[in-house]
């Protein structure tokens, strides 16, 4: 593992967040990857797969005024080679859901091909 690998995933990580909070459609679509296969598990939904459905599920979601704000919170990172494992809390304004974020290694860059949100959960420590 390249020294740094974790700062620059969990960059990546944070730059999710700041695509969702801004409302950045742009910057969204370029923190997910390009050539891998990706999917989304939003919670309630059913699993989307492929880069139009994720896309087009976040694109619905950023254009919606009454969406909710949320704060990445406590995130880990484990990585495998050219995949890495965040595993964070999202803080809303009624409670807590666990994320997991995955990312690959696409030609030099941290890009997300999968995330799941889900819970409630109590709140990290």
């Amino acid at each position: 593992m390249a020294l740094g690998d974790q700062e620059t995933v969990l960059s990546a990580n944070e730059a999710f967040y700041d695509a969702f909070a801004a409302a950045d459609m742009q910057a969204m679509e370029a923190i997910w990857a390009q050539e891998a296969d990706i999917s989304c598990l939003h919670p309630g939904w059913p699993r989307l797969t492929g880069r139009d459905e994720v896309i087009n599920s976040w694109r619905g979601i950023l254009e919606n005024p009454n969406r909710p704000e949320i704060e990445c919170v406590d995130a880990t990172v484990s990585i495998y080679g050219d995949t890495a494992i965040v595993l964070c809390y999202e803080v809303l304004a009624n409670g807590h859901l666990l994320a997991t974020n995955i990312f690959v290694r696409e030609e030099g860059a941290w890009r997300m091909v999968h995330h799941h949100a889900g819970g409630p959960v109590n709140p990290p420590d």
